[in-house]
């Protein structure tokens, strides 16, 4: 069963009703050349491949040379593929990094357009360079309990209307250690000065009521307090 062959590109279709012109209309090739604006060098080697290979010999080829003495080794790309991926280093790191280590002499733009051709030439968002002082910086303290941050939220009752027509506040206090990054959360009735004060103190002092929890795990749950330890409702 024969291979389809693709459809005819607009530069191939021009060929064609050229070289017809000159069979079916002028029988001048002069003439012919003179009315399309091309040379009959141009026309005589279309001519010639539409002899030895009938119409597919019109289609549009690649210009790109047989052999190219002066590419990039298949090995010195691949370092370049490994710096970009791994290390997100742009053209001109990598071309300072392959001289300096691997005492290949390459040019930044050339880096840029072999990561061009490989559609590697931007990086997502999150894997760009920033410089240092617009990286974001981590707070934290050195010893447990010296610094505390302390939220404070109002929720609703979970499943009941509540006392007074529904209209009950609860606050949910949450303690967050600078160091340990653990996270205590309370829920109180009433916004005073003892609830202010006793989720800093649960985080400072495990065992003093309420389980601590890892911050990561307390995102986006619903706590009841039962007993005076912090439970997982649902």
């Amino acid at each position: 069963m024969s291979t389809p062959h693709p459809p005819f590109d607009r530069e191939a279709k021009r060929r064609l009703a050229i070289i017809r012109h000159v069979e079916e209309v002028t029988g001048n090739v002069a003439l012919t050349c003179r009315y399309y604006g091309i040379s009959r060098q141009a026309y005589y080697i279309w001519y010639r491949r539409y002899q030895a290979e009938g119409v597919d010999g019109l289609r549009s080829r690649s210009k790109r040379p047989k052999t190219s003495p002066n590419a990039t080794r298949a090995e010195v790309v691949g370092k370049i593929i490994y710096l970009r991926q791994n290390y997100h280093f742009g053209p001109e790191k990598i071309a300072m990094y392959l001289k300096r280590y691997h005492d290949v002499d390459i040019s930044h733009s050339g880096v840029w357009r072999i990561l061009k051709r490989l559609d590697m030439n931007r990086l997502p968002t999150s894997q760009r360079y920033k410089r240092h002082d617009k990286r974001w910086k981590r707070y934290e303290k050195q010893l447990p309990g010296h610094r505390v941050q302390i939220d404070v939220k109002f929720i609703e009752p979970i499943g009941s209307a509540g006392r007074r027509g529904g209209r009950n506040k609860y606050y949910q206090f949450t303690a967050i250690d600078d160091c340990t990054r653990l996270r205590v959360l309370r829920i109180y009735p009433q916004l005073n000065q003892d609830a202010w004060g006793s989720p800093s103190r649960s985080v400072s002092s495990p065992g003093r009521g309420c389980r601590r929890l890892p911050a990561l795990q307390a995102v986006g749950l619903v706590f009841k307090e039962v007993s005076g330890v912090c439970l997982r409702h649902g």
